[in-house]
C-alpha cells in the first residue's frame, strides 16, 4: 500500500498498534475504549508500509485526524483527501452536520475547508461545518421581548425530574428575572429525551419565568462531554469540561443574555464534582455560579437522587420514588413502570448521572 487512501480494522491488534504509535507522535494519546468503541470507519495512507495520514468517525464527529509532520505544510494535499473522504462517507451516510475534536494545530487547516470554531483549549479544539449549526440551535430559543439584567441558566438531565431538580429551578427562579433551563439531549439515559423534556415542562409549569429548552448537541452531550455518560480518566474529564463550559459561556450564554448558572452540590458523582468545579473557575466573575445543597428527601433516604429513583423504580419499590419526585413524574413512571423496567432489563443502564 502506498499513497492510497484505505480503510483499516482496528481489531487487527498489528494494525492498531502502529496507528496509535503514529497518533501519539502527532501528540494524540487518549485511546480509551470508550472513545475507540463508537468509531464507525477508521482510514489511513501509508507511505513505505508506514501510516503517514489518518482519521476516523464517530456518528457525526470526525476525530484523529493526523497528518505527518513532515507532510503536513498548511492545508496540505493528504489532509484534504483525508478529509474528502471522511465527509463523502458521512455524506452517504446521510451525515450533513459534522463536527470535529482535534488538535490546536490543525485549526487553521479545517477552517480553511469550511470548519467553524465552537470552542478551544490548551489539549484540544472543537469544530463544527454544516447545517443545523449552533446559530440555527440558538435561534430556535425564545427570547425576552426587551433587554433584562438577570438572566439564570440550569441544566439538568433529570432521569427523571425529581424534587431536588424542582428546588433548584425554584431558587434560581425566585433570584432571577428569567430562567433558561436547558434539559439533556443525549439519548444515553432510562428516560428518553422527549420523556425528560414533557416531566421537566410539566414539573415547572407554575412558574412563570422559567423557559425549558432542549440542550441539543451543544451542552452536555457525547460531542462536548462523553465522559459524562461513559468512564474515563480524570485528564480527559479535565479537557472535556473545558470545552464543554467554554461552549456554553462564549457562543450560549452570551447570546441568550445569562448572567448566572445554578447547580446542585455533588456529593455522590465524582465527574459531575469536577464538572462543578471547572465551571466555577471557567464561568465566574462574568457568569456567578451558585452552587446549591442538596434537597434531603423525606424519612431517612438521605439526599434526593434520581438515581436513587432508577433504583427504586428497578425494584418496583414505589415508596423510595414517592417521597423523592413530584406528582407530576410520580403519574408518568406508575403508568410506564413495566416498560421503564422493561428498557432496565434489556440493558439500559441505570448506575450513571
Amino acid at each position: 500500500m502506498s499513497n492510497e487512501i484505505t480503510t483499516i480494522d482496528l481489531k487487527d491488534k498489528s494494525v492498531r498498534r502502529d496507528w496509535q504509535k503514529f497518533l501519539m507522535a502527532c501528540g494524540i494519546k487518549n485511546f480509551d475504549d470508550s472513545e475507540l468503541n463508537p468509531l464507525d470507519i477508521t482510514i489511513a495512507v501509508y507511505e513505505n508500509e508506514e501510516i503517514i495520514g489518518t482519521g476516523s468517525i464517530a456518528g457525526d464527529v470526525i476525530k484523529y485526524v493526523a497528518v505527518q509532520e513532515t507532510t503536513m505544510s498548511g492545508h496540505s494535499t493528504l489532509f484534504n483527501q483525508l478529509m474528502t473522504k471522511l465527509e463523502n462517507f458521512m455524506a452517504v451516510e446521510g451525515r450533513f452536520h459534522q463536527f470535529v475534536f482535534t488538535k490546536p494545530i490543525y485549526q487553521k487547516s479545517f477552517e480553511y475547508i469550511g470548519f467553524k470554531t465552537l470552542a478551544e483549549c490548551k489539549q484540544g479544539i472543537l469544530l463544527e461545518k454544516g447545517l443545523p449549526d449552533i446559530k440555527e440551535y440558538l435561534s430556535t430559543i425564545p427570547r425576552p421581548k426587551t433587554p433584562i439584567d438577570k438572566v439564570a441558566s440550569v441544566v439538568i438531565n433529570a432521569n427523571p425530574f425529581t424534587n431536588g431538580h424542582r428546588f433548584l429551578i425554584e431558587e434560581a427562579s425566585r433570584d432571577n428575572e428569567l430562567v433558561y433551563v436547558f434539559v439533556l439531549n443525549q439519548e444515553a439515559s432510562l428516560f428518553h429525551t422527549d420523556e425528560r423534556i414533557a416531566l421537566v415542562k410539566a414539573g415547572v409549569q407554575d412558574l412563570s419565568n422559567v423557559i425549558v429548552v432542549n440542550g441539543g448537541a451543544y451542552i452536555i452531550s457525547y460531542l462536548t462531554f462523553p465522559a459524562y455518560f461513559l468512564k474515563h480518566n480524570d485528564s480527559a474529564i479535565a479537557y472535556q469540561t473545558t470545552i464543554d463550559v467554554r461552549l456554553f459561556k462564549y457562543k450560549i450564554a452570551s447570546v441568550l443574555g445569562i448572567t448566572s448558572r445554578y447547580v446542585g452540590s455533588e456529593p455522590l458523582s465524582h465527574t459531575t464534582n469536577l464538572y462543578n468545579q471547572k465551571l466555577i473557575s471557567e464561568l465566574n466573575p462574568q457568569i456567578e455560579v451558585h452552587v446549591i445543597q442538596r434537597k434531603l428527601a423525606a424519612g431517612d433516604l438521605g439526599v434526593i437522587s434520581a438515581r436513587t429513583v432508577r433504583e427504586a423504580i428497578d425494584k418496583g419499590d414505589e415508596t423510595v420514588w414517592q417521597k423523592m419526585v413530584p406528582e407530576t413524574t410520580q403519574h408518568f413512571i406508575s403508568n410506564n413502570l413495566l416498560e421503564l423496567q422493561q428498557r432496565i432489563r434489556k440493558g439500559q443502564k441505570i448506575n450513571g448521572n
